[in-house]
């Protein structure tokens, strides 16, 4: 009786990988039970079940079967891994894009309030002073601006020396800026 169960179960595994084996127990227990039946019929005996409860393969290949494993481990690991990172990546990248994009519409958004309080008032200058051309009220308008420049960079605690020339304030401003950028 054993040597037609070990020839059936070698007849079966062998056709199958060792993890084809572990994952269709079921299948090689029918196929035992179907050629045991067969073969005891003729003996007078009945086989009702035939049950493969475990695969002891041999214990190199049990080690062998569990690094193979644990390499697909790791290896899955590492691959979810990269994937969470570049994900990460991509969405720093993206709100930092959002982020910059957003600061160019409240700049834009800014200037054009600017622009539009400053046409109101010189178009109110010029409508409420007789005799004031345009050109005198963006004098005005430029005077203003430049003492407003001064005020705001002696708060910042600096001492800044500049030359009566608008441009070259404004070239020594914009060179001070790029300096301190550095």
């Amino acid at each position: 009786m054993r040597s037609y169960i070990y020839d059936t179960l070698r007849a079966a595994i062998c056709m199958r990988t060792l993890d084809q084996a572990f994952d269709s127990k079921d299948e090689i227990s029918q196929m035992v039970k179907d050629h045991l039946k067969q073969s005891f019929d003729d003996y007078g005996f009945q086989i009702l079940q035939a049950l493969v409860t475990d695969l002891s393969p041999n214990n190199r290949v049990r080690d062998a079967m569990n690094e193979i494993n644990a390499s697909k481990r790791i290896k899955e690991a590492s691959y979810q891994k990269a994937e969470g990172e570049k994900l990460l990546k991509v969405k720093r990248a993206e709100a930092e894009a959002e982020s910059m994009y957003l600061q160019g519409v409240g700049v834009a958004r800014s200037r054009h309030a600017i622009m539009d309080g400053l046409k109101e008032s010189i178009v109110g200058f010029s409508n409420s002073v007789d005799g004031a051309s345009h050109k005198d009220v963006m004098d005005l308008l430029i005077l203003t601006q430049y003492f407003d420049t001064l005020q705001d960079v002696g708060s910042k605690g600096k001492t800044v020396f500049l030359p009566s020339d608008n441009n070259q304030t404004r070239n020594g401003l914009l060179q001070a800026q790029a300096s301190y950028n550095l």
